[in-house]
């Protein structure tokens, strides 16, 4: 039986835990605790203030969780203060209709039982917050489960649930929904209704799509579909949340560089045991990666640009066929790998490809110069030919046509391609990366319309002082090339917005001339020779993401910079004397 200590207790709290007490069923007395006299007042009508029955509080929180309860008696009905209950781990086969009555229940834990079936009643509870119902032995719920409006939490997991209620698309306020253990062959649709949805977890059941609609759940934050039948990645483009994507234990073959672009705020990427054959050149655009597992697929090659993402801090390849990278290296751990790959940017330049003659079969992105691209995407791409020069039919061909970007990366380019100034009343975005450029020309100065400029990887050691009439250059990356000193014309850019100088050999700043900067929001430093930190760059408030890891200063101490950003700033400005 119950210890009246207990009881009395619970009339003084509103809160009763008759966990783990071996209860076949529950004494009557449990249910009318606020109906019936106390025993003691009955015997002795002179107790003491703090037993006085009539001032008790009603019971509001019931825990009969790991007992051996077969059933609920209807009498739950006499306690209709409750806001709690957890009948969770008993040996419960159905559920009273009483329990429609709770009319204040917010949390309802029927987890772990032997239920075939909710009752209908429970879809009149308009205040339940929380409804678990995992580890049941449920073939269906109930198709009226949408009117539960208040739901935050609903988890259906490991029962044996072949479809969901298209009434689901009305649960507007879950946040949390667990489906995962199931026989789903298909999502409904409906479910992008769920604006509010943050965590969607449908781990081992039979899905071999994601409906495309999903995409639209702007909240979605976590995305669990491990275990099922996937052949691709599901496309996400409204998901601008999206922070951990788990697909391991799946059938996808092909990993869409697009998709991958939409992922930007992605944290999490696990894509373990698929059969994933190549990882594109894109996977570097998702710039929040912390953590990548691509083990036990079919990769043979990486690209060597994965050891740039600047929060990757785990990555798994073991089970791949990897041929550039030896099985001891991937033992070494996540930043052995990374700096290997680094390395290996600088030699990652394909052999010199003939040009294929040029036929009536040639399609435009085979031959020489791309026309269509021209004229419909203002784009001028002459990339990855190992040219030493860029021919003049290629610049002939823009006509006059206006030309927007401009992309002649991975070449053997050793200096800027003069006729780029024809180009100069269009051209915004110019891309020259993986060429052998060691000095700026006038030319280039001249592109006055110019917002981004990508140099990398190439063996710059300065820039010209004529590059300040660039007005409207906000980015500008010179990552991977070779400055001893933080370029001073950058300082006199006033649009410049995101400077990206890693992996060269800086060893000063000066935090005056960046604190006048003030569009400056980006700046990377990351692997320099900087010696030590000036605190007063802790007055540049504007900077949203500051990266100096890969430095030999001794402060601020690496546990400073895993801070973030807004942490540094704050170190440093208290070090100013």
């Amino acid at each position: 039986a119950v210890p009246q200590g207990l009881l009395r207790l619970a009339r003084r709290s509103g809160q009763l835990n008759l966990a783990g007490r071996g209860l076949t069923h529950v004494p009557e007395h449990v249910w009318r605790i606020n109906l019936d006299t106390p025993e003691e007042a009955q015997q002795n009508l002179s107790f003491g203030a703090a037993d006085r029955w009539w001032e008790q509080t009603d019971l509001t929180r019931l825990i009969l969780a790991s007992n051996k309860l077969q059933s609920i008696s209807e009498d739950v009905q006499l306690l209709p203060a409750l806001t709690m209950l957890d009948v969770h781990d008993n040996q419960l086969t159905s559920l009273p209709s009483a329990l429609g009555q709770l009319e204040n229940l917010q949390k309802l834990d029927v987890s772990h039982n032997k239920l075939r079936s909710l009752p209908e009643e429970l879809l009149q509870l308009p205040r339940l917050r929380s409804l678990l119902v995992q580890h049941n032995e449920l073939s269906q719920l109930p198709e009226g489960l949408g009117q539960l409006l208040s739901l935050e939490e609903l988890d259906v997991s490991n029962n044996q649930l072949t479809a969901i209620p298209t009434s689901f698309a009305l649960l507007v306020n879950l946040v949390r929904l667990n489906l995962a253990f199931n026989q789903l062959k298909e999502l409904p649709a409906d479910l992008s209704a769920m604006k509010s949805l943050r965590q969607l977890d449908c781990t081992k059941n039979y899905l071999e799509t994601v409906p495309p609609k999903l995409a639209t759940m702007a909240s979605l934050e976590q995305l669990y579909l491990r275990k099922n039948k996937l052949r691709s990645l599901p496309e996400f483009p409204s998901c601008k949340l999206l922070k951990e994507l788990h697909a391991g234990e799946n059938q996808i073959e092909i990993l869409n560089a697009e998709n991958l672009k939409q992922l930007s705020s992605l944290c999490v990427l696990e894509l373990r045991d698929n059969k994933i054959k190549a990882v594109p050149e894109e996977i570097t655009v998702l710039h929040k990666l912390e953590r990548l597992d691509l083990a036990n697929n079919d990769i043979s090659r990486l690209p060597y640009t994965l050891g740039n993402l600047p929060q990757l801090k785990f990555l798994a390849l073991e089970g791949n066929p990897l041929r550039t990278i030896r099985r001891d290296l991937l033992q070494k751990g996540t930043q052995e790998l990374l700096k290997y790959l680094r390395s290996k940017i600088q030699d990652d330049a394909p052999g010199p490809n003939e040009e294929p003659p040029v036929t009536a079969m040639t399609l435009p992105s085979q031959s020489k110069v791309n026309i269509h691209a021209i004229t419909t995407l203002k784009l001028l791409e002459y990339s990855d030919k190992q040219a030493a020069e860029i021919p003049e039919a290629v610049f002939d061909a823009v006509g006059a046509n206006p030309v927007a970007t401009v992309n002649f990366s991975k070449n053997q380019l050793r200096e800027i391609p003069p006729r780029l100034v024809e180009l100069k009343d269009s051209v915004c975005d110019v891309s020259l990366a993986f060429n052998k450029i060691s000095s700026i020309s006038s030319e280039l100065c001249l592109l006055h319309k110019l917002t981004h400029l990508d140099l990398r990887n190439n063996v710059l050691t300065a820039l010209p002082e004529e590059m300040e009439a660039l007005k409207r250059l906000h980015t500008i990356n010179l990552a991977f090339n070779r400055f001893k000193v933080f370029p001073s014309v950058l300082y006199h850019l006033p649009a410049l917005e995101t400077i990206l100088l890693s992996n060269n050999q800086v060893g000063s700043i000066d935090p005056v001339q960046l604190k006048g900067m003030e569009k400056l929001g980006t700046l990377d430093l990351q692997n320099n020779d900087l010696l030590q930190v000036p605190p007063e760059l802790g007055n540049c408030e504007n900077l949203r993401s500051l990266l100096l890891e890969g430095n030999p200063f001794r402060t601020p101490r690496a546990a400073v910079l895993a801070k973030g950003t807004a942490a540094l700033l704050e170190y440093l400005r208290s070090r100013i004397p």
